[in-house]
C-alpha cells in the first residue's frame, strides 16, 4: 500500500473510487436515484476531480493498492468552508476506503496523512454509524449542528 498526494492523472480512478465508495457506504441511507444520478455525471466528475487536484485549496491524499493505479481510498482536507469563527480552521471534507478494506486500518492511515492530530471538523451523514464510530475513536464529537441537503441530513463533528 502507498499513501501519496493525488495527481491530475488520478482523476478518472478517483472518480470511479468515489462513485463506488458512496454506494458501499451509503446504501440504505439515501435514495438509490442519487447513485444513479452521480454515475450519469461521471465525465463531469472526472473533470471536476482533475481541476480540484490542479488548482483547489483542498489537498487530496490517495491510498493506492499493491497494483499501481488501483486506488482503494482517499481523503480530502483543506481550509474550513463553513463560516463559523468557533470552528477549527481545518476541515476534513472526505475520507473513504473501499468496503473490502474495512477494519484494516486504512481509514486511520489516510486520516493521519490528511490532517494528523490537528484540530479539525467534518460532516457525517446521519445514520452512518460506521463512520460516526470511527471519527469518535479519533477524538471527534458532535457539536449539535446539522445541515440538510439532497443526500440527507449531515451532522457536524469537531476535534479540538
Amino acid at each position: 500500500m502507498l499513501i501519496r498526494a493525488a495527481v491530475p492523472d488520478d482523476a478518472e480512478a478517483l472518480t470511479d473510487l468515489h462513485l463506488d465508495v458512496w454506494e458501499e457506504a451509503y446504501a440504505g441511507l439515501m435514495p438509490d436515484r442519487i447513485f444513479v444520478e452521480r454515475r450519469a455525471q461521471r465525465r463531469t466528475r472526472i473533470e471536476r476531480w482533475r481541476t480540484n487536484i490542479e488548482t483547489g485549496p483542498i489537498s487530496n491524499t490517495v491510498l493506492e493498492a499493491d497494483q499501481p493505479g488501483r486506488l482503494i481510498g482517499f481523503a480530502s482536507a483543506g481550509p474550513a468552508r463553513d463560516d463559523d469563527s468557533e470552528l477549527p480552521p481545518l476541515e476534513l471534507s472526505a475520507l473513504y476506503v473501499r468496503a473490502e478494506t474495512y477494519g484494516a486500518g486504512l481509514g486511520y492511515a489516510l486520516l493521519e496523512a490528511a490532517i494528523g492530530r490537528a484540530a479539525a471538523y467534518l460532516w457525517v451523514l446521519d445514520g452512518n454509524e460506521r463512520a460516526t464510530a470511527f471519527y469518535a475513536r479519533q477524538g471527534f464529537r458532535f457539536d449539535g449542528h446539522t445541515k440538510t441537503d439532497p443526500v440527507g441530513t449531515e451532522r457536524r463533528m469537531v476535534r479540538t
